[in-house]
């Protein structure tokens, strides 16, 4: 069995495209600050975000069903009250993770992703995550 750290690496290392679900156009905002370090680190991000058509110079889409790539991560930047019916739409186009950043919890949504053979990690920044396991930077 590998520890999560390994599972982490091991997606992070295989995946190259990445669908931010709640990405702010807010520069100030957490999603776009993590958005901005994906990009900077290989990366194509995919904004999802109904209310906007282009954001970091990227189309946005309404929905993860209305992307016409393959999505490997659906990273979640959403209430955790709010985002089944995001993890349900996940579960349908199959990336190889769903992960819900720093302070999101939903273990109905856990379930759901792991009962459809998805990895999901909630509670967990992708940014940090990245940058502690496969591109330290320099303190």
């Amino acid at each position: 069995m590998i520890s999560q750290d390994e599972r982490e690496k091991e997606i992070l290392e295989q995946s190259r495209v990445i669908a931010v679900v709640g990405l702010s156009p807010d520069e100030g905002k957490p999603s776009n600050v993590v958005a901005k370090y994906l990009i900077a680190h290989g990366y194509t991000v995919v904004p999802v975000n109904p209310g906007y058509e282009n954001i970091l110079g990227q189309k946005a889409y309404k929905t993860l069903s209305d992307i016409p790539e393959k999505i490997d991560i659906v990273d979640i930047f959403m209430r955790a009250d709010v985002l089944l019916p995001v993890v349900e739409e996940a579960v349908r186009i199959k990336p190889k993770c769903i992960w819900l950043q720093l302070g999101i919890i939903n273990e109905e949504a856990r379930k759901l992703a792991e009962d459809n053979g998805i990895t999901f990690f909630m509670d967990r920044c992708i940014k940090v995550e990245h940058n502690r396991l496969i591109a330290p930077t320099p303190l």
